[in-house]
């Protein structure tokens, strides 16, 4: 029997001066990342053992033993930028390859004054007391493993400052591109996003893989949205087939600001997406959204929790997914109200449908209430394709797998409508079409039908 080496085998010879690390001659930085790897070998990896990890288990960390990306993988050759959304044109745009920023595909775009956006590594050189002030605020000692594992490793990734007042009209896109390395590696993205008062941005990340192999993406974003402001931040996770990829995002919400969120899983052999928003201002709202393409034998893993801390708060939180083959989800919904959150209004839904008999879904949506006057709802429901529906379609003459593709895009509908800026949503749907199997557009004559 061949012994099989640990997958973060790395871990246990950790540097804090380690060559690539950004942040080195930092103090607190090396401080900060000495308690993150401590705390991260206390905790050790999650497991099934854990209540919150009760249905995923990291099995492909456990097969494949990864190794830190270093600067030569980060230069692997590249043909074209897979965008997310139409030629860049004036937009900006930050790309990555394998945790290192591509200054040769970076497009700063018309950015209005009072918007500062740049790569981790050049905000540890040219704000780091503006840096100290946010990295670790939001995910504090009691982090989870994973998110200590990144505090310590974080070897990338962005930071976004708009001004109070300042209103970003164009969508600011951040690429990762993962993959086309000769061996499998890891890369830790730590993102920073914070918006002053009444500042208004709409980020839209995209982290896709090229290639084949295997590669582990393990990344923390941090928000902080001040009073009256309002973040629109989307997300397509489309890994390749064999990457892991673990996300989780960390949000602050002000009174009277707004946090809009939607996640669109359709890749990765394993891949798990945490929300946390806590809503500590009267009139906070968080929209946390999402839709999930799983076939084969992927797994996908949605983790959120949204805490009412303060009266009048809201929020609105739709998934809805499809599995086929032997694909598997997982959906863990909380919304905690705190005793002082009087008067919050929260709604959750997460609906499933499995295309075949392999596909499974595990779902627990939870209400923890401690207020008396509060209006919460969550349900959760699982189901397969309308056959009813389905003849009916057949019987007009369209093709079996077209009318099966129309019924699943009629299903996700309800949650892409979640997504407020249009040119996003169809890029969002764009995505689904590719996914599904078969051509799935009707022609000229069904369309004037």
């Amino acid at each position: 029997m061949t012994k099989t080496t640990s997958p973060l085998a790395f871990v246990d010879s950790f540097d804090d001066e380690r060559t690539g690390l950004p942040g080195i001659d930092l103090p607190w930085l090396k401080t900060l990342r000495r308690d993150g790897i401590e705390r991260f070998k206390g905790l050790g990896m999650p497991t099934p053992k854990l209540e919150a990890w009760k249905y995923t288990r990291l099995k492909p960390l456990e097969d494949t033993s990864f190794q830190p990306v270093t600067d030569e993988d980060g230069m692997a050759a590249l043909d074209h930028v897979p965008s997310l959304l139409p030629d860049p044109g004036g937009r900006p745009r930050l790309v990555f390859v394998n945790g290192r920023m591509r200054p040769n595909f970076w497009i700063e775009g018309d950015l209005p004054d009072g918007v500062h956006l740049d790569c981790l590594r050049d905000v540890l050189l040219r704000a780091p007391d503006w840096a100290e002030s946010y990295i670790g605020s939001l995910t504090g000692e009691d982090a989870a493993a994973l998110v200590q594992l990144n505090t310590a490793m974080m070897d990338t990734g962005f930071a976004l400052r708009v001004d109070p007042g300042v209103i970003v009209e164009t969508p600011i896109e951040v690429v990762y591109i993962g993959g086309l390395t000769d061996r499998p590696v890891a890369y830790f993205p730590r993102n920073l996003i914070v918006l002053g008062e009444g500042a208004q941005a709409t980020v839209v990340k995209h982290h896709v893989g090229m290639g084949v192999g295997a590669y582990f993406a393990n990344a923390v974003t941090e928000i902080d949205i001040a009073q009256g402001a309002r973040l629109n931040h989307y997300e397509v996770q489309a890994e390749s087939r064999d990457a892991t990829h673990l996300g989780a995002v960390n949000v602050r919400v002000a009174k009277d600001a707004t946090y809009d969120s939607f996640t669109l899983s359709i890749g990765g052999r394993l891949s798990r997406n945490e929300v946390s928003v806590r809503l500590e201002g009267q009139g906070a709202h968080a929209g946390v959204n999402g839709a999930y393409l799983m076939r084969g034998s992927e797994h996908c893993d949605n983790t959120t929790r949204i805490e009412h801390l303060a009266p009048n708060t809201s929020c609105r939180e739709i998934f809805k997914g499809v599995l086929d083959d032997q694909s598997r989800a997982v959906f863990q919904g909380r919304i905690v109200v705190n005793r002082e959150a009087q008067g919050t209004d929260g709604h959750q839904l997460c609906k499933t449908l499995l295309l075949s008999t392999g596909a499974e879904i595990d779902a627990k949506p939870e209400l923890e209430i401690y207020a008396d006057d509060v209006k919460c709802s969550h349900g959760a429901t699982t189901g397969q394709i309308d056959e009813t529906a389905l003849f009916y379609l057949r019987s007009r003459g369209i093709p079996e797998a077209l009318a099966r593709n129309l019924l699943v895009q009629s299903f996700l509908g309800e949650a892409l409508e979640e997504i407020a800026d249009e040119n996003i949503r169809e890029a969002f749907t764009n995505k689904v079409l590719h996914w599904l199997p078969a051509a799935c557009f009707l022609s000229e004559e069904w369309r004037d039908a």
